[in-house]
């Protein structure tokens, strides 16, 4: 049984690294793999273990079809190795920090992907972005304009998890956890 692409989504801010984090400990032994993106921000920005590279590798890599999926987002370049997918014909699930943007390319690319996507309200978005302290001015306003924009495609896929991460993250990981084994067949 071939495994499937859990493409998880949402505005900078929301929380997906760290609800990620807490799955990765939670499915931990079961068929399910976290691949790490490749990125062209430097590993000392903070945020999500990634694998940092340049610009000029990354648009190389992606002329040779490296990447299963590829996007560009905030001035930067993000990856999937396209040597995941030997994972999901072996029936491992992919969880994967997606792109809002790039989801109409993800769902061609796996027809029967399971989109996750996850929200906070504005005024704690705002709190968390500021705070993060990658962006400021001009940056952090664009990244808030961004975040509420709806899903492309939103409607061609008939279920989704919907999760909203204001809460405490670790029953927000939970909630989670419990909607994923249900719709992978791992409760």
């Amino acid at each position: 049984m071939r495994g499937r692409l859990v493409y998880v989504m949402g505005p900078s801010g929301a929380g997906k690294d760290s609800l990620l984090d807490m799955l990765r400990q939670t499915f931990c032994g079961q068929p399910v793999a976290f691949p790490r993106r490749y990125i062209t921000r430097p590993s000392s920005a903070g945020g999500e273990r990634h694998i940092p590279i340049t610009p000029e590798h990354f648009r190389h890599l992606e002329e040779q079809g490296y990447f299963s999926l590829h996007w560009a987002s905030h001035g930067y370049l993000y990856g999937i190795a396209a040597s995941t997918e030997a994972a999901l014909e072996c029936g491992v699930s992919l969880i994967v920090n997606g792109s809002r943007a790039a989801f109409p390319q993800a769902l061609h690319r796996y027809p029967d992907l399971l989109p996750v996507l996850v929200t906070v309200p504005p005024d704690i978005l705002r709190e968390r972005l500021v705070k993060r302290g990658r962006e400021s001015g001009e940056e952090l306003e664009e990244r808030l304009r961004a975040a509420f924009m709806p899903v492309p495609e939103e409607n061609a896929v008939p279920y989704w998890i919907r999760l909203d991460n204001s809460g405490p993250l670790e029953q927000n990981a939970r909630a989670l956890t419990a909607s994923l084994k249900g719709a992978l067949g791992l409760a």
